[in-house]
């Protein structure tokens, strides 16, 4: 009997701990199953937030793009738009710094010339052409040069080079050359109406184009002035140019390191070594007081205390040297890649300057009119006194005759 009793307890346990664990089991099933469903059905849900933004994206970008582009200037298709015949005039001269017939005539030249052989490949010279000047106006980054033009980078790196080194080679020897001798008279004509100074054939003044650290040579390409001005280390090459009575370059001499100073760059310049073979006997290149006062170079005085004779001879002159300041003002606003640091290397840097200084000249030449706000102004204290401020006598006294006719033709 109480065997009996044990069995049957044992076997009511072992029924009810069955039943116990299969109804944990399916309580646990049951709980799995809700959170499975729940993640499942949070998952969909977010799956479908997620396409239902990506849509919206998607069709968002399909309607504003095209007009994104437009504003943007970017895309194959911007340069077609300006190539178009109806493009508007203003809108042209804005992007290109110069008129539609100037940007032909260019186009031409250098597609007409037999030098400019290395210009005519799959791209276009129009187009070829029109990446460098964008490049040169702007200074923007190759990589968007790339995206306007549609065209890759080292496609436009190659245009710029190759463009501006036709422009050297081709250009250069019809429109930046020093004058005949009938274009000097009109010159020295035109500069003593503008001061009263006779024989005046040219205003000269030297400036700097910022470059990155070259590799060699760094502490030659220093620029102290500029690193003192802008508390920024700098470092320059020299660009020294003559411009005539309307601001159109008739010399230049490109790429000396900036730590030289105005008197060592002309030193250095095929217009010195002319000057000593007799080019300007009897005539006036004025300069700046950063220049000696040599037989060909007429300069300001520079004592602190000016006589009234003096003081009248400065104010004339500095009206000649305005002249070549306001040109070199245009030539850096119009090529806004002379204001900045360029990723040209140093050997191809002479080449992409003497290309804006032909480019220069073409549009003062064909009377493009220019923006003022890109005027770029110069900060004097970029001259240096020379060593020797003095290189001759003789032209100490033709000077003082100078200032004392100014005196009395103003009396």
């Amino acid at each position: 009997m109480n065997d009996g009793d044990d069995n049957c307890k044992r076997r009511r346990k072992e029924r009810f701990a069955h039943e116990d664990f299969n109804d944990m089991s399916e309580s646990s099933n049951d709980e799995s199953s809700v959170l499975m469903s729940t993640h499942k059905r949070k998952t969909r849900t977010m799956l479908g937030f997620y396409d239902s933004v990506a849509s919206a994206s998607v069709n968002q970008t399909e309607t504003q793009s095209p007009n994104h582009d437009k504003q943007s200037g970017l895309g194959p298709s911007w340069w077609d738009e300006c190539n178009r015949p109806d493009y508007p005039e203003d809108e042209f001269k804005k992007v290109f710094r110069m008129s539609k017939s100037t940007f032909e005539l260019i186009c031409f030249e250098l597609s007409s010339e037999g030098d400019a052989s290395t210009l005519r490949n799959a791209i276009s010279v129009k187009q070829r052409v029109a990446v460098c000047v964008w490049r040169l106006a702007t200074g923007e980054p190759l990589r968007l040069v790339s995206k306007r033009f549609g065209l890759g980078i080292s496609a436009c790196r190659e245009s710029v080079l190759e463009v501006c080194s036709a422009i050297c080679s081709v250009l250069m020897p019809k429109y930046l050359r020093w004058p005949d001798v009938k274009s000097l008279r009109k010159i020295k004509e035109e500069f003593e109406v503008i001061s009263w100074i006779p024989n005046v054939v040219g205003s000269m003044y030297t400036t700097h184009v910022p470059i990155t650290p070259p590799k060699t040579c760094v502490a030659a390409y220093f620029n102290k002035r500029q690193t003192e001005r802008n508390r920024k280390t700098s470092y320059s090459v020299t660009v020294q140019g003559v411009v005539d009575p309307r601001g159109v370059f008739t010399d230049v001499c490109i790429g000396w390191p900036g730590s030289m100073n105005d008197d060592q760059v002309l030193e250095k310049s095929a217009l010195y070594q002319r000057a000593n073979g007799g080019l300007f006997n009897g005539v006036w290149v004025v300069g700046s007081w950063g220049y000696p006062l040599m037989d060909w170079v007429l300069v300001p005085y520079r004592q602190h205390r000016l006589t009234w004779t003096q003081h009248g001879f400065n104010e004339k002159i500095g009206e000649i040297q305005r002249v070549a300041k306001e040109a070199f003002g245009r030539l850096k606003g119009r090529w806004r890649c002379l204001l900045t640091r360029t990723d040209v290397k140093l050997p191809d840097l002479a080449v992409v300057v003497g290309a804006c200084c032909v480019l220069h000249n073409i549009c003062e030449m064909k009377g493009e009119g220019f923006d003022p706000d890109l005027r770029s102004e110069f900060c004097d204290d970029d001259e240096m006194v020379p060593d020797v401020g003095l290189r001759s006598v003789s032209s100490m006294e033709a000077r003082d005759a100078i200032a004392h006719n100014l005196l009395h033709h103003a009396i």
